[in-house]
């Protein structure tokens, strides 16, 4: 195996090919076929054609929360906060972006403060302890009104950044669209500041023709992190240390998984969020908790058979994950294929649909789908 480091996840992306929107309909994204070579270039709402009665696609059914809100120091320097985490006790693990850091016990103010309308808060410090990346919050709210219904109420949708059109204050003309379209049409539990990008292809049509074609689907949860989008700094990749973020497997996806194998389906996971809960699961053998899992060319997938996925940063270890999947070379003669070919890119983008570079061999042992 050889020895990679993060150079050989770069690519040049022109410009012009970052999507900044969603296409026009869900389904009429266009969808990479390289699940063999050459690849072949397709529309989304083909995918049904794709696979196979018997197979199971696991989603993630995570909701994007309006996690962005913005404020102001006490001196009137504007400040924006992400909220990663809704902790215990009137608390928040928070992203915050300001150009001089408040002091610790320092009260911010958002939507004007309390007596506008709005609520403050106070900074405890940082999280999860004094070396971690987020800063924890103490919200002081009206009575009755949790850090879900401030979000909610006072909140805008947590765009990525390299969709530049949303400007400083969220004043954005496309929110009501993006609140349509960053999110899936099957999102269910709140808690994700990013969407799962490869699920935001399918629609109700799409959904029906998968389960006419005896295609069968189940859910987990993984609560996609700000961490997602943060770059990988060093060139050394032992030493990257991968994002926490919160996922959870019920029972009956299990149960459906045993069932895809015992009937010879094959598992197909909607993006990198899935595989991460699969693969974490495999691993530790926990249905619920954090997970770090950072995966890597070289790694022993155990679980998932294929994967629909969007295109992904340089540099990323989203781009780290797929080349692992299905093959180092064959993921940079795709991209450089999708490029060639003009495709949209990133979280509004297109998607691809890859088999495990391994998937000649013999899948994973029974035991380890109960």
């Amino acid at each position: 195996m050889p020895s990679y480091t993060l150079a050989d996840f770069d690519y040049a992306l022109p410009e012009q090919l970052i999507a900044h929107h969603p296409a026009a309909q869900r389904s009429a994204a266009r969808l990479l076929d390289g699940r063999s070579w050459p690849p072949v270039d397709r529309v989304f709402h083909q995918l049904p054609g794709l696979l196979r009665a018997g197979d199971l696609l696991v989603f993630n059914d995570t909701k994007v929360v309006k996690a962005r809100l913005f404020g102001h120091k006490a001196s009137g320097g504007r400040l924006e906060i992400l909220v990663e985490r809704v902790l215990p006790g009137d608390e928040v693990a928070v992203h915050l972006r300001v150009s001089k850091k408040p002091a610790v016990g320092a009260l911010l103010h958002f939507a004007g403060g309390r007596e506008q309308g709005g609520f403050d808060a106070q900074l405890l410090g940082r999280y999860p302890d004094e070396q971690g990346p987020l800063f924890r919050l103490r919200l002081l709210a009206p009575p009755g009104q949790s850090a879900w219904d401030l979000m909610e109420r006072l909140g805008h949708l947590p765009l990525p950044p390299y969709i530049e059109r949303q400007q400083a204050q969220g004043d954005d003309p496309h929110a009501a669209q993006d609140a349509q379209r960053y999110q899936t049409v099957f999102a269910r539990a709140p808690g994700a500041v990013a969407a799962p990008t490869a699920a935001l292809h399918f629609d109700e049509a799409t959904l029906a023709a998968l389960q006419a074609a005896g295609i069968e689907r189940t859910a987990i949860t993984l609560h996609v992190g700000a961490g997602t989008f943060q770059p990988v700094k060093t060139e050394d990749l032992d030493a990257h240390r991968m994002h926490s973020e919160r996922y959870h497997i019920p029972p009956e996806t299990l149960a459906a998984m045993a069932a895809c194998r015992a009937r010879g389906g094959r598992i197909v996971a909607v993006g990198t969020t899935s595989v991460r809960a699969l693969e974490s699961w495999a691993q530790t053998g926990q249905t619920e908790g954090e997970t770090q899992i950072f995966i890597r060319p070289g790694f022993a997938f155990q679980v998932v058979d294929l994967l629909l996925t969007n295109f992904h940063l340089p540099k990323s270890t989203l781009m780290m994950l797929v080349s692992a999947f299905a093959g180092y070379e064959r993921v940079r003669a795709l991209y450089q294929h999708a490029i060639a070919q003009q495709y949209r890119f990133f979280s509004y983008g297109d998607s691809m649909l890859l088999t495990r570079r391994d998937a000649g061999q013999p899948g994973p042992p029974e035991h380890q789908i109960r």
